[in-house]
């Protein structure tokens, strides 16, 4: 089983637009953010931080 900060990982290297870490696959991340709401707000804070430091020149 896998736990919240393996998928968080998996969050943050997508937004990166790295590829996800070894054992997380693309299905397995999505059915993690569907049934996580903490994962889910936690990405979805991420990508506000990420397009917010873009603007700043900060990428």
């Amino acid at each position: 089983m896998q736990h919240c900060s393996e998928f968080r990982t998996a969050i943050s290297a997508g937004i990166d637009g790295e590829d996800l870490p070894p054992g997380v696959t693309g299905a397995a991340l999505d059915a993690h953010l569907r049934g996580c709401a903490e994962c889910h707000a936690w990405g979805e804070r991420a990508r506000r931080l990420r397009v917010l430091a873009a603007g700043l020149g900060m990428d």
